[in-house]
Formats: structure tokens, C-alpha cells, sequence
């Protein structure tokens, strides 16, 4: 079936999961949208089967803490950030619950973490003013960049580029083969509101477009090429600073966030029309809004995580 605004439209929950007792901090799918991972406050991680709509298995790192996870080339291996006694960043099995390599190097709390989309390398980014770049082979940072403020950093679809947006008004493009060069391009973003944070930076699937996710109701899309602002998407609530994470659909079509009072809303990517609002019963902020990249579901997050199907039946 291929994305439309009415498949969009009639995106309906199938499923809700009440496995854990704090919010959902993170959710990612597998490459090939089989399965889907997702961290909790309450120091778990969530392995849910996306082909049959349940969850597979839960995880804990009570010592550490997880609060950004990632999953890797490996089916039963993820990253994971800490958030509890240090910044290092470990990559877990999930098959014996077992670290198998620690990432140290960070002295602040990592609010960053992505794997290429081609190998294993991947990318960190810290309250300490450094982006990192790891392999997942040695524990051994592969090179730093020192910034002049808190970045959010993720790669291009090709796993050639990436970008890294600083100080909440720039977004700086490197090429991974020469980024000790330096960036080779620099965008500067309009800022409209003085206590705008951006919480996370996204290239589209087919890598035309940038999104940048922020903390108050305002959502920025730019073109990747010239750093033109394409749209400025708005409508949602969140006056309470939620780090609110968009993100687009397989095709590149729509951008989808969550709310501060629970819904999930939708526009169209290149316009920045609002396509719908739809209500998924979260009874707090959505903070994570997700569409699969191989299958037609979706995923929405608050303490509960919400399963999405086109046209089906509330399954609550």
C-alpha cells in the first residue's frame, strides 16, 4: 500500500503496551522494520516484534540507566547512552543481556547517539560541547569535534555526510571521509523565540530535507542543499519544554510528531500543511512519534507505547 493522505488519515491505534512505569524516552526500528526497541525512564528497554504486534522481550540496566537506544547492523545487539553514574556510551546484547564493549569518553550527558546507516560507525553528541565518531569494533573514540555549544548530530541516508546542528541556531554539514577539515557548509536558522532548544536533527530518507525538533510548539524543515527554510511546522502543544522528537515517513512525504496533551500530529513535508491530528488515548505528552521504515505501522509513545495501523479497529 503507498503512503497517501488518506492511508495517513486513517492511521488508527491497534495495539497499546503498558510494559512500563515511566515514560518512553527513545524508539527505533530495525532496518528492516521487523522489530522495534524502546528505553524507559524506568531503566528498561523494550524489544517489540513489529510483524506480529507484540513485545518480544524487556531488558533492564538498573546500574546505568538507559536513555537513547539504537539499534545496530546486528539483530540482537543494540547501543545504548547511560543516564545514571556515568556518560559512557555501551553496546548491549540483548540475546544474554551482556555488554559487550564500553564507549568511554563523553563527561556529560550524551544527547546524540545514531549509527550509520552503512557500517558501524556511529555518532555521539554531549552536553560537553563534542561530537564523537565510534566503530563499533574498538572502543577507541575514531575522531572529536570540539563545538561552542551543545549539539544534536545524525547522518545522511548515504552514511556520507552528517550534519550537526550547534547552539540551537546553525546547522554545519561534514563529510565523514575529510570532517577533520572541517564543516562544508554552514547553515544559519532563523530564530523566533529566545528559549528555543533544539532537541534533535534528522535528514529526510531520501536526504533532500533536514528536521530539526525543538523544544517549544515549532518544528523547522530546511533544504539540505542550500539550508533554505522550506517550512515552519507549528500547531502542537508543547509550552512545558519537552524535548518532542519528529520524524518523517518512509518516503519522505510527511512529518510526524507527538504533543504535549497526547496526540499525534501530521503535515505534509515540503508545504508544512497540517494533514490531521490524530487521537491515540495517551494519557501524556507523545513524546515520540515513529513510522516504520519497511511496513505500513507506526509508533507513539508516552508511559504507554501505541501501535498504529491504517483503517484498523481500536484495539486498547
Amino acid at each position: 500500500m503507498k503512503l497517501t493522505a488518506d492511508v495517513i488519515n486513517s492511521m488508527r491505534v491497534a495495539k497499546v503496551f503498558r510494559e512500563n512505569k515511566d515514560k518512553i524516552t527513545c524508539v527505533d526500528f530495525a532496518v528492516n522494520g521487523e522489530t522495534m526497541i524502546a528505553s524507559s525512564n524506568d531503566d528498561s528497554v523494550t524489544v517489540y516484534c513489529c510483524m506480529e504486534g507484540k513485545p518480544k522481550r524487556q531488558v533492564n540496566s538498573k546500574k546505568y540507566g538507559c536513555d537513547i537506544v539504537r539499534c545496530t547492523h546486528a539483530s540482537n545487539a543494540i547501543l545504548c547512552s547511560s543516564n545514571k553514574i556515568d556518560d559512557t556510551i555501551r553496546y548491549l546484547s540483548l540475546h544474554d543481556n551482556k555488554y559487550l564493549r564500553y564507549f568511554p569518553g563523553h563527561t556529560k550527558r550524551v544527547v546524540a547517539l545514531q549509527m550509520s546507516p552503512v557500517n558501524d560507525t556511529f555518532l555521539t553528541g554531549s552536553m560537553d560541547k563534542t561530537v564523537r565518531l565510534w566503530d563499533l569494533k574498538s572502543p577507541n573514540c575514531q575522531g572529536i569535534m570540539h563545538l561552542a555549544g551543545k549539539p544534536v548530530a545524525s547522518f545522511d541516508p548515504e552514511g556520507l555526510i552528517f550534519s550537526v546542528g550547534v547552539e540551537s541556531k546553525m546547522v554545519k554539514l561534514y563529510d565523514l571521509r575529510s570532517f577533520d577539515k572541517g564543516p562544508f557548509a554552514t547553515f544559519h536558522v532563523r530564530q523566533d523565540f529566545a528559549e528555543c532548544e533544539w532537541s534533535n536533527i534528522k535528514f529526510s530518507p531520501d536526504g533532500k530535507l533536514i528536521l530539526i525538533s525543538t523544544n517549544i510548539s515549532q518544528i523547522r524543515i530546511l533544504d539540505s542543499f542550500q539550508g533554505n527554510e522550506i517550512a515552519t511546522l507549528s500547531g502542537h502543544l508543547n509550552n512545558q519544554g519537552i524535548p518532542l522528537e519528529a520524524s518523517f515517513t518512509p518516503d519522505s512525504q510527511f512529518v510526524l510528531s507527538g504533543s504535549q496533551d497526547g496526540t499525534v500530529h501530521i503535515w505534509e513535508a515540503e508545504s508544512g500543511h497540517k494533514l490531521c491530528v490524530l487521537e491515540g488515548g495517551h494519557p501524556g505528552p507523545t513524546r515520540c512519534v515513529q513510522f516504520n521504515p519497511k511496513y505500513l505501522n507506526m509508533v507513539s509513545t508516552c508511559t504507554n507505547l501505541a501501535m498504529w495501523l491504517p483503517g484498523s479497529e481500536d484495539g486498547v
